[in-house]
Order: structure tokens, then C-alpha cells, then sequence
């Protein structure tokens, strides 16, 4: 069992045990003796096995399992002490069980609430809230179902449970205490880089487009979906005008997966201010990173790439031979993107397939009727990569893969999740059972590039309730905070910098560090063995461990989020940013 399908195993395990101990003391308050007996018992089984799933996690890691030991752990043992005993010596009368019964489903209950509205880090805000919960509930049980208790029991009960209440609010609330990152930006000359020798104007506004078969309102670059391709060779300096027609929200350009100067990134309040109508911005770099990359706007980027608002970048290492495919994989208005385009090509025509997803979720790849080899992931080539044939791959929110193959005189076709998007001919191809490539062990090894680092973030990613803005909110968090308030990670000039990304999370998170392409070391603890990984973006699973590097040699300061738009405009967005 993974440690995904365990920790949803543990969730499971948790709701039985709460709604078990709330169950049977309901049927014991209601003289309904067996089923009291019966459920309960269901429920200290659960609770048992909740402290097994709780070992396993934590052996995974202690991201996993902190508070279900520290929080959890004491709770789960008062609800045994209390209710085991009724359960083997069960009164004559159960309903004098009842009050025991349900002090134990209030105490799983908080500890389930703990993971599921707080989770990691522990702090000692939702522990007391916790135990002013159970406090609370248990005290209102006994009162209409138990002996009252005397004067004195009563106020000391009260006493505890409201100096819980209060100092765990205002802990639970006081947690995280970053300060939001916006930058003033001064009006600014376009960057020194030479003369322009690949000139292109991107004009946002919305627009009327076809997708699925109809004509769909769409948010576009000059009227199309997706924007138009720009491409460029090696050496070339590309100079980009981006006007904005109508886009109320703003636009911007960010160049996905390409390494610009900072002041270049295209994020609002961080690398400048978004681009508002009647505005317009001067993007100007140097292509000097071959490979397959994208853009989209970073101004409000969750519904602007949603609606369209994302084209292709290219940049040759020279003239391109034979024939190149560029297949950008979008969902338009619930309509998928492209339409399947048949195109004839010789045998023995070498074929570049250049994949790009620009959704928020992964995509499964399969390309049938040829082997083929991966030549570069995320713009970087992999070393000796080797064929492979009828193996799908899988490519994470914002990725790239090139795939290469010399046509075959039979027909080929791409499929997308089950839709072919490409082919060069009819062909009856059935992929939903191939094997799905694993990149860390493709291609042939290399030496590391470093051997020590000089800097080391864990980021832990997972849900909690957010209580910094105006209203609470469920939000997608980073070591217990969310953006803004997620402490920014410092790193010098020069350093040599390790990242650990852990989810905890039952959501794939896509994690994409602007600015820099990151070194893939290893997952939950298996070293990469294959062509050294140098990824973008790269798909974080459930219960998954990673361990990435990367030079800190482009200053600035970076967004660090998961690709997952959805994901980063619920909070889970932080800042890398050089001393």
C-alpha cells in the first residue's frame, strides 16, 4: 500500500471511529442495548486500527502523522479509557453508558477535525481547540443525560473549557505571520539584451473561437486559442509587445519553464504590475535555452488560462529537420483542445512530437504504431534515451515531452486520455492498458553536479482552514500557512539550494518553481537512476516525497507554486527570493 492509499485509508478509518462511538452512544441514550453494544464495538476496533495506520504513517515520514500522535494520540486514548470499560462491563441499564460513548465520538471527532482543518504543522491553537470542543460537548451530554455533577465540578469544568476556547482561537488565528509580497515597481527602460531580431505583438481581449464543434466566448491573443506560436532560434533576441484590449483582470506574460531575467517573469505584484486595458508591456530576452516551452498570463492565471489565455514557445537549436508537431493539450469551456488532425508523412521522415499540457491536471499520453524515444523533458535533453513501445506517459500540469521516432510506413496516432488528437493515417489504437514510463529511471546516468548543499526548505503541502482574511476559508497550504502569509524562502547567490516537497495532501500537486530548472534526486527515498532529470514542473502525489536541487544563479524574486491554478489561487503560492 502507498503512503496516498494510506493516508485515505487512515481518513476512512477515522470516520468510522467517530460516527461508530457517536452512534452507540445515540442507541445507548436511546436503551437500545445490542446496537449501543454492537457499534461501539465496531468503533473501538476502528479506533485501534486508526493507531496502526498512525505507526505506518509515521514511519512514511513525520509529516505525516505529527498530529495524530501529539493531538490524536491523547484523544484516542481518552475515548478507550473512558468507553472501553462500558463496553466489557456493560451497565444493566446501557443507557448509563451513554454519556462514556459519546465523550469517546467527541474525542475522535476532534482529532479528526484537527487533520482535516489543520493538519501540519502541530501547534498548540487547534490541540486546545480541540479539548475545548470536547469539553465543551461533553458537558452539555452530561447535563441532559448524566448524574449532574456537583457546583464545584461544574465550574472547574466551565473554567477549562473557556480558557481553552479563548486561547485556542487566538493561537489558531495568530499562526503563520508572514507579510504579503508586492513589490513597488518603477517605471522601467526594456532590458539591454541587443537588438530585437524576432518581433511579435500579443494582443489580449476576449473573443468568439471554435471548440468541441461550436463557437464558444473565450479570452484570447490576437482572436485565437491558443495564442500564436512564437518561435525562435538559438542566439535570437525576442522582443514581445503584450496589449491588453478588454481584459478587466489584467494580463500578463509568463514565459512557463523558460529561465527569463526576473523583471521579464511576468507576475503581477512580484515582477510588475499586471497589464490593464488600453495598457500594453514590453517583454525582451535572449533565446538561448532550446527546447519546448509555453506561456500564459500570470494575472489572475486560474481563470485566464482556463479561458485561453496561453500560446506556444519554441526555441530551435538550428534549422528543424523533417517534420515537427506541436500538440498544446487544453480544455476549453469543457470542450478538450486540439481537434484530431490527421497529416501524411513519409516513411522514414524523422518525426519531433513537441507535447505540452496547459491544463491544471495531468495528462496520459500513448503513441501507437511506432516505438519512439524521449529526447527532452521540460526543455532539457535526456541522455541516451532508449526506444520504448506501447508505454504511456504521463505529463504533470504546465510539462513538456519531446518525443522523437522515424515515421513508419503504417500508420501512427497520439492519444490523449483515451482521444486521438494526431495521426498519420487510420489506425485502430488501444492504449488504456500500456504501462506508464517512469522518468527517473530512463536514459543513462550521470554523475551529480554537486556533491554537498548549502541550503536545504522542506515544503509540506497539504488543506487547512485559512483565519488571516476576512472571511475563513479551506485553503490549499504550505507548512500551515497560505499565501499571502507563507514565510518566503532566502537563498544567496551561488548556493547550491535542496528542496523536499511532501504531500500529505489526497490532491496531486503539480509544483513549478519559476526561474530555475530543478535536479530530480529522489522519490520517497528511491534515488533518480536514469538521464538526469532537470524538470519545472513535476507531479507530486498523494503521500509522495520528493527531494529536487537547483543552482541559485538568477536573482530575484521567484513564485514557487503548485501548477495546479485552482490549487495556487487558493493559497498555495510562496516566494523564493535572494538575499
Amino acid at each position: 500500500m502507498t503512503t496516498g492509499s494510506l493516508l485515505a485509508f487512515d481518513l476512512v478509518i477515522a470516520v468510522l471511529a467517530a460516527a461508530g462511538w457517536l452512534g452507540g452512544g445515540a442507541a445507548a441514550a436511546a436503551g437500545q442495548r445490542r446496537v449501543a453494544l454492537g457499534v461501539a464495538a465496531g468503533a473501538l476496533l476502528a479506533t485501534l486500527a486508526g493507531a496502526v495506520t498512525t505507526v505506518l504513517l509515521a514511519r512514511a515520514g513525520w509529516w505525516f502523522a505529527a498530529e495524530k500522535i501529539i493531538i490524536g494520540g491523547p484523544l484516542a486514548l481518552a475515548a478507550v479509557l473512558a468507553a472501553a470499560p462500558r463496553l466489557l462491563r456493560p451497565p444493566a441499564d446501557i443507557r448509563a453508558a451513554a454519556v462514556a460513548l459519546l465523550f469517546a465520538g467527541y474525542a475522535e471527532t476532534a482529532a479528526l477535525l484537527v487533520t482535516v482543518l489543520h493538519g501540519y504543522p502541530v501547534s498548540a491553537g487547534p490541540a486546545l481547540l480541540a479539548v475545548a470542543g470536547v469539553g465543551a460537548a461533553t458537558a452539555l451530554t452530561w447535563r441532559f443525560l448524566g448524574p449532574r455533577p456537583s457546583p464545584a465540578v461544574s465550574r472547574a469544568a466551565v473554567a477549562v473549557t473557556l480558557a481553552a476556547l479563548v486561547t485556542g482561537t487566538g493561537l489558531a488565528a495568530a499562526r503563520g505571520g508572514a507579510q504579503a509580497v508586492h513589490h513597488a515597481h518603477e517605471p522601467r527602460d526594456v532590458p539591454s539584451v541587443g537588438e530585437p531580431t524576432k518581433r511579435f505583438t500579443l494582443t489580449a481581449g476576449t473573443a468568439v473561437v471554435p471548440a468541441g464543434g461550436r463557437d464558444v466566448a473565450a479570452w484570447a491573443f490576437n482572436g485565437q486559442v491558443p495564442g500564436p506560436q512564437l518561435t525562435a532560434t538559438v542566439g535570437d533576441v525576442l522582443e514581445v509587445t503584450l496589449r491588453n484590449q478588454n481584459i478587466q483582470r489584467g494580463v500578463t506574460l509568463h514565459w512557463h519553464g523558460y529561465d527569463v531575467p526576473n523583471d521579464q517573469d511576468g507576475v503581477p505584484g512580484v515582477t510588475q504590475e499586471a497589464v490593464l486595458p488600453g495598457q500594453e508591456f514590453v517583454y525582451r530576452f535572449r533565446a538561448d535555452q532550446a527546447g519546448t516551452y509555453w506561456y500564459h498570463t500570470h494575472s489572475a492565471s486560474d481563470l485566464g488560462v482556463r479561458m485561453g489565455l496561453y500560446g506556444v514557445l519554441v526555441v530551435h537549436p538550428a534549422r528543424p529537420a523533417g517534420v515537427e508537431v506541436i500538440v498544446p493539450v487544453h480544455t476549453l469551456v469543457g470542450h478538450p483542445l486540439p481537434a484530431h488532425t490527421e497529416q501524411r508523412v513519409g516513411a522514414g521522415t524523422p518525426v519531433r512530437l513537441r507535447l505540452i499540457n496547459t491544463d491544471s491536471t495531468t495528462h496520459r499520453y500513448a503513441l501507437a504504431g511506432t516505438p519512439f524515444r524521449i529526447a527532452a523533458i521540460d526543455g532539457s535533453d535526456l541522455r541516451a534515451p532508449s526506444p520504448v513501445a506501447e508505454t504511456a506517459v504521463l505529463i504533470p500540469a504546465g510539462g513538456r515531452y519531446d518525443l522523437v521516432f522515424d515515421a513508419p510506413a503504417s500508420p501512427v496516432a497520439l492519444v490523449v486520455d483515451g482521444r486521438v488528437v494526431w495521426s498519420t493515417g487510420a489506425l485502430d489504437a488501444t492504449t488504456a492498458r500500456w504501462p506508464v514510463l517512469d522518468p527517473l529511471t530512463y536514459g543513462d546516468a550521470a554523475p551529480r553536479p554537486w556533491s554537498r548543499y548549502d541550503r536545504e526548505f522542506t515544503l509540506v503541502l497539504d488543506r487547512g482552514l485559512d483565519l488571516k482574511g476576512w472571511l475563513p476559508r479551506y485553503a490549499q497550504t504550505v507548512n500551515g500557512a497560505a499565501d499571502p502569509d507563507i514565510p518566503s524562502q532566502v537563498v544567496r547567490t551561488g548556493e547550491i539550494v535542496k528542496l523536499r516537497i511532501v504531500n500529505r495532501s489526497l490532491e496531486v500537486h503539480p509544483w513549478h518553481l519559476h526561474g530555475h530548472h530543478v535536479l530530480v534526486l529522489s522519490r520517497d527515498g528511491t534515488p533518480a537512476t536514469g538521464s538526469p532529470l532537470w524538470l519545472d514542473t513535476f507531479d507530486v502525489r498523494p503521500g509522495e516525497v520528493w527531494e529536487v536541487a537547483f543552482a541559485a544563479d538568477n536573482p530575484g524574486m521567484w513564485a514557487n507554486h503548485c501548477h495546479n491554478l485552482p490549487h495556487a489561487d487558493a493559497g498555495m503560492t510562496l516566494h523564493l527570493t535572494y538575499a
